[in-house]
Formats: structure tokens, C-alpha cells, sequence
């Protein structure tokens, strides 16, 4: 390799994608090398702890002319998250950061901003393991799938009564709060049953078909809603967003799906919904401090949580990593990679 080709870093691991980081990255980068640690999260990046990996940014050190970032959620392991405390400790050579995820909460994008480091994430990767993954928490909600597979598995047999809280989903009505790629594809999964699909943007979605009904007034679609499925992303912002007025506006006897962000959901109010028996059941993937789950959750019986199984297919993980080190491709070949996030997108517009 040239020695003047731009560095670049694979910070965490690359499980299904070893051949395209040659093919995309190894005629016009240089690949950090890695050390063939034993420890999966080491495999590229070679810095024991956050400290070392700061350091390693400093004049002279190994990560110095770095120019590009892979990144990947299981360098938190060892280096935490891109807090402002990292993304400020970053060498002025770095200018981009491909985020490996389609949430990218774990990326201080305003210190990226403030930087002028770009950030993108992989927008679609995850489309079809997330929604098949909501479409999974709606059956067992709305059948009670999870209840009964736990009552088998201790020798029970079918739990007592359970068809009085279970409910077909044809004809129900399932609305989707922030209908981006993964809603879309809840939606036409969740319309073959069929169900009516309802939904809500800050405005409506220019690609969105027309059997997906735009309501403008949130209070008015969540009054008619039997399943409400989650997909805004965590900011600022949508933190708690999903609360006491949302939850009580819907219609007693609904559910909750959560696969965006745990704390998009304000968790205490969730709680007393169940309690009270204002919401039938909720579907977690998401919680609001991985890996710990509330513990009063675990006493709903008629809940059903997964350890966040959203991506975990070899499929999506391996169009995230292709998607991502496709971003570094783009910005080291034409400047600009595909999927810059959000906040930096509005950046660039306000200059225009």
C-alpha cells in the first residue's frame, strides 16, 4: 500500500465482512493492522482500554493520521461510546466516522459537528431483522405466544383463560410511530394479515403507500390504535417521548412494541399502565439500560421481552458492516459517503 493512502481504523469487529474490507478499502486505504487477539472486540482494535486508545491520537502515536473511523458497538466493551470526551480526543486528521448501527445514539453527533467530523450510520441494513423482530413481539402480545411457551415448558399445558386476553390481528388496527424504512416494513408485513395501518410523522412520508393512513393529530390516531409499534430514534428530544399522555391517550386494552430505543419510552409510566390494566401487554426488544432490565417487568407475565434481538441475524449484520465500510469508501473516493446522519444533513442544507 502507498504510504501516502489515508489510514484508516476498524474500531471493533468485523465478523461477516473480512473479504469486503480488502475489496472496498485495500486499493485505496490503509487498513490500521490488526492483532489477531483472541478477544472479539480486539480483533482490529488494539487499544486495552479508553485511555490507551486516546492516547494513541496524540502527536506520534499510532492512530495519529488516522482519517477514517469504522465503528462498530462492541468497541464500547473497551473504550466506551463516542462521548464528547472521545470524539474531542480524536486527532484533526479524522474526518469521518461510519457508524456500524442504524441508531446512532452511541456518537456524540453534535461534538462530530462542532469537529467538522462527518458521521453516517447504515439506514436499511436493518430494516428486515428489526421489523420481523416488532412482528414477532405483535403476535405474541396480541396471542399470548410467549405466556403459553412458558407455561409448557414447566409441564402446565395451555395457561387458564388465555383466550380471554388474546385477539386475532386481522382487522386490528396497528400504528406506527415514525414511519421510516423499519415501520415501512412492519407495515407491509403487518398488512397481509390483514391489519389497518395507521401512522404518525412530524409530516407525512412522501414514499409511504397509500393504504397507510397519515393522521396529523396523534391523539386522534391513538385513540382508534390496538397495537402502537415505536421506530423515532433517541435523541434529545425523544427521550421519554412515548409517556404518560401518549400511553393514557390510547384506547384501554392496547399494546406497546418497542424495537427503536428503550428510553424513547418513559418506563415508570409503562409500568403503571400494566398495572392498571390501562395497556394489555408490551413487546420489548429495547430497554432503557442495557444490558439491566427492570426487574417489576419480569413479573408481567403476559409481556413479552427479548434481549435486544433486533439485528442479530448473520444477513443484517453483514449488510451493516458492507454498508458502513461502503460510507468510509465513498467519502475517501468522492468526499461524501451516502448515509451522513440527520443533524449533519440539516448542516448542510442551512449552507446552502
Amino acid at each position: 500500500m502507498n504510504e501516502m493512502a489515508p489510514k484508516v481504523l476498524i474500531c471493533g469487529r468485523i465478523v461477516w465482512a473480512h473479504d469486503d474490507v480488502k475489496q472496498l478499502l485495500g486499493d485505496i486505504a490503509d487498513v490500521v493492522p490488526c492483532d489477531h487477539s483472541e478477544t472479539p472486540a480486539s480483533k482490529y482494535l488494539d487499544s486495552k482500554n479508553r485511555s490507551e486508545f486516546l492516547a494513541a491520537f496524540q502527536p506520534g502515536g499510532k492512530y495519529f493520521e488516522i482519517e477514517g473511523i469504522y465503528r462498530e458497538n462492541g468497541s464500547a466493551d473497551i473504550i466506551g461510546v463516542f462521548d464528547k470526551e472521545i470524539i474531542n480526543g480524536l486527532s484533526s486528521n479524522v474526518k469521518w466516522i461510519a457508524h456500524n448501527g442504524a441508531g446512532y445514539d452511541p456518537v456524540d453527533v453534535k461534538e462530530c459537528i462542532k469537529r467538522g467530523i462527518y458521521l453516517s450510520n447504515t439506514p436499511g441494513a436493518v430494516d428486515d431483522a428489526t421489523a420481523t423482530t416488532a412482528l414477532y413481539l405483535l403476535i405474541s402480545t396480541m396471542r399470548q405466544y410467549a405466556l403459553a411457551e412458558r407455561s409448557l415448558r414447566v409441564g402446565k399445558w395451555k395457561p387458564s383463560g388465555v383466550s380471554t386476553k388474546t385477539h386475532d390481528l386481522t382487522g386490528r388496527t396497528l400504528a406506527i410511530l415514525g414511519l421510516g424504512g423499519i415501520g415501512l416494513r412492519l407495515a407491509e408485513l403487518a398488512r397481509a394479515f390483514p391489519m389497518r395501518i395507521v401512522y404518525h410523522n412530524r409530516r407525512k412520508a412522501e414514499d409511504a403507500p397509500e393504504w397507510c393512513e397519515y393522521f396529523e393529530n396523534l391523539d386522534e390516531m391513538l385513540a382508534q390504535t390496538d397495537v402502537l409499534s415505536v421506530h423515532v430514534p433517541l435523541r434529545p428530544e425523544t427521550v421519554g417521548l412515548v409517556g404518560e399522555k401518549i400511553i393514557r391517550a390510547l384506547k384501554p386494552g392496547a399494546i406497546i412494541i418497542n424495537t427503536a430505543r428503550g428510553k424513547v419510552i418513559d418506563e415508570e409510566a409503562m409500568i403503571r399502565a400494566l398495572e392498571d390494566g390501562h395497556l394489555a401487554s408490551v413487546g420489548l426488544d429495547v430497554f432503557p439500560n442495557e444490558p439491566e432490565v427492570n426487574p417489576r417487568l419480569l413479573e408481567f407475565p403476559n409481556v413479552t421481552l427479548l434481549p435486544h434481538m433486533g439485528t442479530e441475524t448473520q444477513d443484517s449484520q453483514r449488510k451493516m458492516e458492507v454498508r458502513a465500510l461502503q460510507n468510509l469508501r465513498d467519502y475517501l473516493t468522492v468526499g461524501m459517503g451516502k448515509d451522513l446522519v440527520l443533524e449533519w444533513k440539516n448542516v448542510k442544507k442551512s449552507e446552502l
